[in-house]
């Protein structure tokens, strides 16, 4: 069995080196071959980590050649900033290199097993290739999975057929202890859990078996958000055409939006191109209208949306879970 450990500018290292220690004692168990590389998406190279900027060396390219495992480690950094050392921006950077097309190419592949720890899952996801699938993230970065047509589950690791994901950072342990169970077998990986005096938390999740019923004691009750009716004067204020910009960290987008009543309450479109969509559940919370749409292009996204106006200017943010905000300025045109 291949083992392929991507390495990534800002990746964190426990989300690394914890499978790699875990892929390396089960080899040790084994008559039959098995082989765990560090890669990365360029080749043979010295890979900075966050934070404390340790050099580890990718000894090869990845290759999609190689049946096997291919795990996606997440990026460290700053959590409550949108700066160049933030976890966001690190992963979104990480989706802009050749790494974002082999992972197209490798989640197709029969014979590859493609694995994620903690914010990986978050770059398949900001890369498209999580829509529809389950998947686990750190429990900040579970927005950004829902927001990118993901389906989040709140477990320790999930079990997508051909898709493994972890949660938070040292889940890395036992997404690898599970991988070596699964593929081959449990002795081996009781083995090194005794090896590692590790045990490992909380049940696999599969799409598999019985669906439990819903319980109102599982999930708080959440505020359902209402329609937004005319009952002052302030929202009045923002009805008509907008055409917006949005500067993504992307690029910047060109947005049109249409904002009218209907029986009392305010409803709206947004244009991007020849493409149409509704404003979801438009509120006003003070002086900010707030809303989400979903987006396809650059990338399919649900943002939340937070604007407000001066006169004729309309001022915000759109924001998708952990990623960085993006600024939104406007202008009324009718």
């Amino acid at each position: 069995m291949h083992i392929q450990i991507v390495l990534f500018d800002g990746f964190d290292l426990l989300d690394a080196i914890a499978p790699y220690e875990v892929f390396t004692a089960a080899a040790m168990y084994l008559n039959e071959e098995v082989t765990v590389k560090l890669v990365s998406a360029e080749g043979k190279r010295l890979v900075t980590s966050g934070v404390n900027h340790l050099e580890v060396q990718a000894s090869d390219k990845l290759d999609l050649n190689r049946k096997g495992i291919i795990l996606i480690p997440g990026a460290s950094g700053f959590i409550h900033d949108n700066g160049p050392d933030s976890v966001p921006v690190k992963l979104q950077q990480a989706t802009e290199t050749e790494l974002s097309h082999l992972l197209k190419e490798a989640i197709m592949k029969p014979d590859i097993l493609l694995t994620t720890v903690c914010g990986g899952s978050c770059i398949l996801a900001m890369g498209g290739l999580l829509e529809g699938r389950h998947a686990v993230t750190h429990h900040m970065g579970m927005e950004l999975l829902s927001a990118t047509g993901a389906i989040p589950v709140n477990a320790r690791v999930v079990d997508d057929g051909n898709l493994i994901t972890g949660g938070g950072v040292t889940s890395g342990i036992d997404v690898a202890l599970y991988l070596v169970e699964r593929e081959l077998g449990p002795q081996i990986a009781h083995a090194v859990e005794q090896l590692f005096e590790h045990e490992r938390r909380g049940t696999i999740w599969k799409a598999e078996g019985n669906v439990p019923k819903e319980s109102k004691h599982e999930n708080p009750v959440e505020a359902t958000i209402q329609p937004c009716t005319i009952q002052s004067n302030e929202i009045w204020g923002f009805l008509g055409k907008w055409d917006t910009t949005i500067s993504t960290p992307i690029g910047k987008l060109s947005v049109l939006i249409d904002l009218s009543t209907n029986d009392g309450q305010i409803v709206g479109t947004a244009k991007q191109g020849e493409e149409i969509v509704p404003l979801d559940n438009p509120s006003l919370e003070g002086k900010q209208l707030k809303w989400s749409m979903t987006i396809t292009k650059p990338m399919r996204l649900t943002l939340k949306f937070s604007v407000s106006i001066d006169g004729n200017q309309m001022v915000g943010e759109a924001k998708a879970g952990m990623l960085p905000s993006s600024k939104l300025i406007g202008h009324r045109i009718t």
